[in-house]
């Protein structure tokens, strides 16, 4: 515990009068967007397999941590000893089977007294869905609501029925779009993404990693494009909509990615 506690002490110094004019400056809005950033960076070093990275990331998202501690302490709400305390009492009554005498058959009874516990500590009148910061990307929003409402029942039987949904979503979005009402077309669009959100949780995909994912495809296709025209001295923006999706298909062939509906392709 020797060097977190020399991170701590770190921090109060760069916070003291004689220490960092920036830090000093920082309040817990103003770098708000960093914990958010860092637990980005952690994530992408996981999705790389990074262990050193991920060291550095872990790092780098534990001072955010330290950092907004620091400055509960100094306006006398909180300290870092209280942040320790709180999540060690939390894991300890959210495991029962552990820490009690609560007996699971396995992981899955482990989660759903875990979301039990999680509702009684909200108190009477809470919902089954309380819990999912409004922070949360859209489509890692829409997952976790849709997870937890399922804990209830509240959920289609597979993945079948949601495709039939998908195709209901998309006829209402093509009359919304027919009658030209620019808020009936948004709300039909977020109702169709919703629904594709859940479609990769009933099959097992997290929405947000999977989209991530097309999108990295998409890049990497994007840019072989843009290679194949740049060396061929071609401007992009003067090539016909049947070359750029000769090119395209071209792209896809020499990547070799795997099949998917192309977000975002050239029209065709």
């Amino acid at each position: 515990m020797r060097n977190f506690d020399d991170l701590v002490a770190v921090m109060a110094r760069l916070r003291a009068p004689d220490g960092c004019p920036w830090d000093r400056e920082q309040t817990h809005e103003s770098i708000r967007k960093y914990v958010i950033e860092e637990a980005y960076e952690v994530a992408e070093a996981i999705d790389m397999g990074n262990s050193a990275e991920l060291c550095t990331e872990l790092g780098d998202l534990l001072l955010q941590v330290v950092f907004h501690a620091q400055m509960a302490q100094e306006a006398g709400t909180f300290a870092i000893a209280d942040v320790c305390q709180t999540v060690v009492a939390k894991l300890e009554r959210r495991h029962p089977h552990v820490f009690g005498d609560v007996g699971v058959r396995d992981a899955t009874e482990v989660a759903e007294n875990w979301e039990e516990i999680k509702a009684s500590e909200r108190g009477p009148g809470a919902s089954v869905i309380d819990g999912v910061p409004k922070a949360l990307p859209a489509l890692q929003r829409a997952e976790r609501i849709a997870e937890k409402a399922s804990r209830v029942g509240f959920d289609w039987s597979g993945p079948e029925p949601v495709l039939a949904k998908l195709d209901e979503e998309r006829l209402e979005l093509t009359e919304a779009m027919a009658g030209g009402d620019p808020e009936r077309i948004a709300e039909e669009i977020g109702d169709l993404l919703f629904t594709v959100a859940n479609l990769a949780r009933k099959i097992g995909r997290e929405p947000e990693r999977t989209l991530g994912q097309a999108i990295d495809r998409f890049e990497a296709r994007f840019r072989h494009v843009e290679a194949t025209a740049r060396q061929a001295g071609e401007d992009l923006r003067a090539l016909s909509p049947k070359t750029l999706e000769e090119r395209w298909q071209a792209a896809k062939r020499a990547l070799a990615g795997p099949a998917t509906i192309d977000p975002g392709a050239p029209d065709r």
